[in-house]
């Protein structure tokens, strides 16, 4: 069962404030840079804010299961908490090695899209063709910059978590005075150019958009797995991640009103930064342009230090309930970090400076797919401990709950489908699907040397003794 005992621990020092931003700074990455002209050249202005409330609505249901889980079982490693207690070790197992797949695929994304955005803001910067990866030139620039970030990203979360909220506090408020600064500048100087109605754009736009926006959202979920560090209600834990994604779909939306102001959707989609181009045309400055890009490095930022923190937070708890090997679940005396899980996800992130950006795009896209089928898990784990366990202390309870969890298992399972063969996001073959197949290999390995049939013991005995007290 759950090792109460090792999450005392941590300490509880992350405010309502930090948890929040947090969570927002993870869901608010750098997509909205980069992708917002597609959006609008596919679905309008109007059908693109659509998509974003349909794709929030479908969120905030998932992120409401999410809050009343963390409300009962408040710990670090959030989703296998949840699994554990509902599904069993194997299931916990499956669902928290998935879930770090995602975040995993995340951190060494960032890698790359770091050294990418100083490419646009720094002329020249692709310098020193070293190799190629995929067809992808690996430049040496990309390498030292992509690099010294991940060093640098370690180590700020290795120091404590403390610092590492701090840090997001301050480039979250620089990502939100961007996105106010281009909505009063589109207030002012927006010129409303012609975008096809809804009637034009029909629901295949609309429906385009809604199935990215998932996926603009994932992070919410940093809130439970570091649910054991934070000093706030176990009611206003849970609490918080609708209120974040609620916020991160407003943010979206402003910038997709705000962008369509100033340019159609089919100049929009020829900029590689989108949202930059959106500004420097409403203030007709390029160096607002570029300062818009430094917004968007901010996200890069925000998102790279929540995932690696809910990666390692994510591993602690397997290895620290016997499902991975027990060194990494050492906590450093001083830091009261997961410094080992840390050490291990940092170094991976900064061996990735060395794959081209195809390569790492195939890593992201397997994590896509690990971090829906944790979804699911964690929408059935509700089911089961409603079921099973309706005396359980909820403070955040949902009303309705069986309701709230056939809408939340119809939703995760049709986020599944979108990556299977035939889907409009599905994994390539043989590349992606590999990746997929390594991680499950390397995960049964793992998994069997760790001492799990022990772990499967205690668990039924936890069980058992359970139902003797009910």
């Amino acid at each position: 069962m759950v090792n109460e005992e090792a999450n005392s621990e941590f300490e509880r020092v992350l405010s309502k404030r930090d948890l929040f931003v947090l969570a927002f700074g993870a869901m608010i990455g750098w997509g909205w840079i980069i992708q917002t002209g597609f959006w609008i050249d596919e679905a309008g202005v109007r059908g693109s804010v659509l998509g974003f409330v349909l794709g929030g609505l479908m969120v905030a249901v998932v992120g409401l299961i999410y809050g009343e889980l963390a409300s009962a079982m408040p710990f670090v490693g959030g989703e296998h908490v949840y699994s554990l207690r509902a599904l069993g070790p194997i299931g916990s197992f499956v669902c928290t090695w998935a879930l770090i797949l995602g975040y995993a695929g995340v951190v060494v994304f960032e890698v790359v899209a770091l050294p990418s955005a100083m490419a646009y803001i720094v002329p020249g910067f692709n310098a020193i063709e070293l190799w190629t990866v995929a067809g992808q030139p690996v430049y040496g620039t990309w390498i030292l910059v992509g690099g010294t970030g991940a060093v640098v990203m370690t180590y700020l979360n290795y120091r404590g978590v403390r610092p590492a909220a701090q840090f997001q506090t301050i480039l979250a408020l620089v990502i939100a005075l961007a996105g106010i600064t281009l909505a009063i500048g589109a207030v002012a100087n927006g010129n409303s150019p012609s975008s096809p109605p809804l009637s034009d754009v029909g629901l295949a736009g609309v429906f385009t958009v809604a199935i990215m926006t998932p996926f603009m959202f994932v992070g919410f979920d940093v809130i439970p797995q570091s649910a054991g560090e934070a000093d706030v209600s176990p009611g206003l834990l849970g609490l918080l991640i609708p209120i974040s994604v609620t916020f991160a779909a407003l943010f979206y939306i402003a910038v997709i009103w705000a962008s369509g102001q100033a340019m159609p959707g089919s100049e929009l989609v020829e900029s590689p930064l989108p949202a930059a181009s959106a500004m420097e045309v409403i203030f007709t400055s390029e160096a607002i342009g570029r300062i818009m890009a430094l917004a968007g490095i901010a996200g890069i930022l925000t998102s790279w230090n929540s995932f690696l923190l809910g990666a390692s937070r994510a591993v602690y708890a397997l290895a620290d309930s016997g499902m991975l090997p027990e060194r990494m679940s050492t906590i450093h005396p001083e830091y009261n970090t997961p410094s080992t899980a840390l050490v291990l996800i940092g170094g991976l992130s900064i061996v990735a400076s060395l794959f081209g950006e195809q390569m790492l795009i195939w890593v992201v896209n397997a994590g896509g797919f690990g971090l829906v089928v944790a979804w699911v898990l964690v929408v059935i784990s509700f089911i089961v401990l409603r079921y099973r366990e309706p005396g359980m202390d909820r403070p955040l309870e949902l009303p309705y709950g069986y309701a709230f969890g056939a809408a939340g298992l119809v939703l995760t399972v049709f986020f599944v489908g979108l990556y299977l063969p035939g889907g409009p996001s599905a994994l390539a073959w043989p590349y992606e699907w590999a990746i997929v197949l390594f991680w499950m290999i390397l995960g049964v390995v793992l998994y069997g040397l760790s001492g799990s049939s022990e772990t499967q013991s205690e668990f039924d005995a936890g069980t058992h003794e359970a139902e003797e007290l009910d």
